[in-house]
C-alpha cells in the first residue's frame, strides 16, 4: 500500500485567514513544508473576494457598533481602540512584506480613503458627540474631527448633503487616515508569495472529506473535484481557514473542543454604483446607525471601493438568509451541521432571536424601491438607474452553548483549537479580515507556544515591533508605528518630520 504523503501543516481555504497564516508561519521557519487546500479554482473566491466583503479596513475610526452606549450614557470604546490597535498589527505585517522587495505593490491591496460617521436625529447628536468626546481624548483618534454644521459636511461628503430638508439635526465624525482594503488582491498576493517559496504548495479544485487523527497530528482526506481522485496527507498540523465551510469541518474532526458549536448562516446583498459622475463625488467610507432591532451586521454604510485600480461605490448591507454556508455551498449545509451536541445551543437561539429572524424575512421581501428608499436616507438624490443589486459573501454566525440562555448567537470571529494545539479553526465573520494577522498571531501562540517563545520569538519581535496591548497604551510609540506603516504602505508621503525606521 502506497505511503501517505507528508506535510508539517494542511491549510483548508485559499483566503486571508489561510494565506495570512502560511506566509507567517514560512517567514518564521522557512523550512516547514505547507499545503493549502481549496475547493474553488482560484484563491478568495468566498468571503475575502472583494466584491464579497466592504473592504473596510476595520480601525474603529466610523463603526459605531464598535461603541456601545451604557444606559447612563457613557460610551465605551474598548472595542474601538482595540479593534485599531489589532488593524495596526496588521499593517506590520503587511509593512515588512512590502519592505522586503520580494512581495510586490501594497498599492494593489490598499488605498487611503477618509473614515466617517453619520447621524440623524437628536438622539444620535448626542451620542455622536458623547462618542467623540471620549474617543478623541485617545492616541489612536487624536485626529478625529465632528461637526454639526452642514457646510462641513458639505465638504466631508458632497454626495449625501444636498436634497436635505434645511431643519434636519445631522452630525459627523471623520478621520483621514482610513483605508480601503481589497482583501481578494492581498490574499492572492500572498498566495503568489507563498508559492515562490520551497516546500509551499496551493492546489485548486480539492475538496477536504475527511479529517483523522493519526498520532499528534491528523490525516487529512482530499478529493480533486474534477477528476474524483482521492489522496490522504499526514499533517502534523491542520488549520480550518474554511469561512463558513470551516465549522461542518470542525465538527467532523471530533475534538472535544467542537462539541456545542452551531451556525447561522446569514447573506448579503449590497447596492453598487460604477458611475463616474457619481462616485467621484464620494470618497469616503461613511458608517452610521443600524435602524432600531437589528443585528450588528446590518449598520447601514455608503463606501469607496477601490478594486483593480478602478473605483465604485457600494451601499448596504442588506441581508438575507439560505442554508447553504458557502456562496457557492449547499442548501443542506446548515441541516447537516446540526448535532446532539449543539441543538440545545441552536434551538434556544431560535427562541430568544425572533427579532433577528423578523428582520431577515422583512430584508429578503424588500423590493428595489425599498433598497433605494434606505440608500436615500444617506444619498437622497439617488437615481434608480446608476445602482445595481449585487449578491455578497455568506457570514456564518457562531451559535455556541451558554450556561443562563441555554445558547447565544455571537456576532464577530472566534478561535477555537484542540487541546494539544494540532488542529485549528476560525469561526465567525466581521471584523475578521482587517484583524487577521492579530488572530492568527493568537493562534502561532495558542498551538506552536515553545517555539513563539523560543525559536520564533526573534523573527517576530522584527516583523512586529509592536503588538496591541502596547500600542493601546504607549501614544509615541503608536504614532510611530502607525508612520511607518503608512510611509511603508504608501499611504502617505514620506516627510522630513517622519521618524526614521528603528
Amino acid at each position: 500500500m502506497a505511503h501517505n504523503e507528508a506535510v508539517d501543516v494542511v491549510l483548508v481555504g485559499a483566503g486571508i485567514m489561510s494565506a495570512t497564516l502560511a506566509v507567517l508561519l514560512k517567514e518564521l521557519d522557512p523550512a516547514i513544508k505547507l499545503e493549502v487546500v481549496e475547493l474553488m479554482d482560484s484563491g478568495a473566491a468566498e468571503s475575502s473576494n472583494p466584491w464579497n466583503n466592504a473592504g473596510t479596513g476595520h480601525a474603529g475610526l466610523c463603526e459605531l457598533n464598535y461603541t456601545p452606549q451604557a444606559a447612563d450614557g457613557t460610551v465605551d470604546i474598548k472595542k474601538a481602540v482595540h479593534i485599531n490597535t489589532q488593524f495596526e498589527v496588521s499593517k506590520q505585517f503587511w509593512s515588512y512584506l512590502t519592505k522586503k522587495g520580494t512581495f510586490g505593490s501594497c498599492k494593489s491591496f490598499i488605498s487611503p480613503v477618509p473614515h466617517l460617521s453619520f447621524v440623524q436625529g437628536d438622539n444620535g447628536v448626542s451620542f455622536l458627540k458623547s462618542r467623540f468626546d471620549v474617543l478623541h481624548k485617545h492616541h489612536a483618534f487624536a485626529d478625529m474631527e465632528y461637526t454639526e454644521d452642514k457646510a462641513k459636511m458639505a465638504e466631508w461628503m458632497p454626495l449625501m448633503m444636498p436634497g436635505r430638508a434645511p431643519d434636519e439635526v445631522l452630525a459627523a465624525t471623520r478621520v483621514m487616515n482610513g483605508t480601503d482594503v481589497n482583501f481578494g488582491a492581498l490574499t492572492n498576493q500572498l498566495l503568489k508569495h507563498l508559492t515562490s517559496a520551497p516546500d509551499a504548495q496551493v492546489k485548486y479544485c480539492k475538496r477536504v472529506t475527511g479529517l483523522k487523527r493519526n498520532g499528534s497530528g491528523w490525516t487529512v482526506s482530499i478529493k480533486d473535484v474534477n477528476s474524483g481522485s482521492t489522496r490522504e496527507v499526514d499533517a502534523k498540523f491542520v488549520f480550518l481557514g474554511a469561512g463558513g465551510a470551516a465549522l461542518p469541518l470542525l465538527q467532523a474532526s471530533g475534538i472535544e473542543e467542537s462539541k456545542g458549536f452551531g451556525g447561522f448562516p446569514i447573506s448579503g446583498q449590497w447596492l453598487r454604483c460604477d458611475n463616474p459622475e457619481v462616485v467621484k463625488q464620494h470618497q469616503a467610507k461613511v458608517y452610521s446607525q443600524a435602524a432600531v432591532g437589528s443585528p450588528p451586521m446590518s449598520v447601514p454604510h455608503l463606501d469607496t471601493r477601490v478594486v483593480d485600480g478602478k473605483k465604485s461605490l457600494l451601499f448596504g448591507p442588506y441581508a438575507g438568509f439560505t442554508t447553504k454556508f458557502l456562496k457557492h455551498g449547499s442548501f443542506m449545509d446548515l441541516p447537516l451541521s446540526v448535532r446532539a451536541g449543539n441543538i440545545g445551543p441552536m434551538l434556544a437561539v431560535a427562541k430568544n432571536n425572533m427579532d433577528l429572524t423578523k428582520y431577515l424575512v422583512s430584508e429578503v421581501m424588500q423590493s428595489m424601491e425599498q433598497r433605494l428608499d434606505s440608500l436615500r436616507r444617506f444619498y437622497p438624490e439617488a437615481k434608480a438607474e446608476d445602482w445595481r443589486l449585487e449578491v455578497a459573501g455568506q457570514r456564518v454566525q457562531i451559535i455556541k452553548k451558554d450556561p443562563k440562555k441555554g445558547g447565544i448567537l455571537q456576532f464577530g470571529t472566534e478561535l477555537v483549537s484542540a487541546k494539544d494545539g494540532s488542529l485549528a479553526a476560525l469561526l465567525g465573520a466581521s471584523p475578521g479580515a482587517s484583524v487577521t494577522v492579530s488572530i492568527m498571531l493568537e493562534l502561532i501562540e495558542k498551538c506552536f507556544p515553545a517555539k513563539a517563545k523560543g525559536e520564533w520569538a526573534g523573527k517576530l519581535a522584527e516583523i512586529f515591533p509592536a503588538r496591541e496591548k502596547v500600542l493601546e497604551t504607549d501614544a509615541a510609540l503608536y504614532r510611530k508605528i502607525n508612520t511607518q506603516n503608512n510611509i511603508a504602505l504608501e499611504l502617505v508621503e514620506e516627510s522630513s518630520e517622519t521618524p526614521s525606521y528603528a
